[in-house]
């Protein structure tokens, strides 16, 4: 009793912030808590949207692991997809962070001008870049064309560079992100710390690397925390770009679930499946949890070796 009467007191007493949390929490359970039953309901069906869901148990699941390798082209191209965005993003990022982080009105306009590209619609930005590497009439061809660096067009979105040039346009709409997250973690760095450097004879290169990154590491974790599963979930520029084509070369594991759920074209040669769908959308979720597993075990064990 004596519980329940301090739980009305202080619902009493919050009331005001519990209402303003509750359309947070409706749209929540609306959005996302839902359709999470859902998919877990289904993905034991042969369900297409359409007629009475057949229950077939784990068919779905054996037809993903033994009968499906186009998902699993998907997932290797995911990887592929997500290394190479962040191998060229962070350090680039880092790197204009470092030129950009100090107080100054040109340093603000050059902040402004590199986070453009993140608040830019993904369908938009990658509809202009499927016009600058447009194989007979884009700039980037007719650049290289008058520079001689090339004798004849190249197919940016061909079998051979399609994968290349969707790395570099996911690469150009981040980098401004994460750009801001390390200018975050700079000016939270005292400058007595490299005045006492410079006072002992410690170049820049020695700053960068026992000052700088060390009192970095906390937010860099966070960086390649989001970078990774964001670069595993990303899918809309490929989707605008490339459809996935060609020959499934930019398929990726969240486009390919996509197009179950709602095939790009009436002719698209992946038919609509939500039973199925949903089953591979939980090996997805699966594979992805297990990768940030790995990676939060590798950053502990790094932070045990450097304390």
């Amino acid at each position: 009793m004596k519980n329940s009467k301090e739980l009305k007191k202080h619902l009493m007493r919050e009331r005001v912030s519990y209402l303003m949390l509750l359309p947070n929490l409706v749209m929540f359970g609306v959005f996302t808590v839902y359709p999470i039953l859902w998919a877990l309901r289904y993905m034991l069906f042969d369900y297409k949207g359409y007629g009475e869901a057949v229950f077939v148990g784990a068919d779905n699941f054996v037809r993903v692991f033994t009968r499906d390798p186009v998902f699993w082209a998907a997932v290797k191209n995911t990887f592929v997809y997500a290394g190479g965005k962040l191998i060229l993003t962070i350090p680039i990022a880092f790197l204009l962070a470092v030129l950009v982080s100090k107080s100054g009105r040109a340093n603000a306009v050059a902040q402004s001008i590199i986070f453009t590209p993140t608040i830019m619609s993904s369908a938009v930005m990658a509809l202009i870049f499927y016009l600058i590497f447009n194989t007979y009439n884009g700039s980037v061809n007719r650049i290289l064309m008058s520079l001689g660096l090339i004798k004849q067009n190249i197919n940016w979105l061909g079998i051979q560079y399609a994968m290349v040039t969707v790395i570099i346009i996911a690469a150009w709409g981040g980098i401004g992100n994460y750009m801001v997250y390390f200018i975050a973690g700079l000016t939270g760095i005292s400058e007595d710390l490299y005045e006492s450097a410079r006072i002992d004879g410690a170049n820049n290169t020695q700053i960068m690397f026992r000052i700088t990154l060390p009192l970095l590491a906390p937010i860099l974790k966070m960086i390649l925390m989001l970078a990774l599963v964001i670069s595993f979930m990303d899918m809309q520029s490929i989707m605008v770009l490339t459809e996935g084509g060609p020959m499934n070369r930019t398929n990726v594991m969240f486009l390919y679930i996509y197009q179950l759920f709602f095939p790009v074209t009436a002719g698209s040669a992946v038919p609509q499946e939500f039973g199925y769908g949903a089953a591979v959308s939980l090996v997805a979720a699966a594979i992805i949890g297990g990768v940030t597993l790995v990676y939060l075990f590798l950053a502990r064990k790094l932070d045990k070796i450097t304390e």
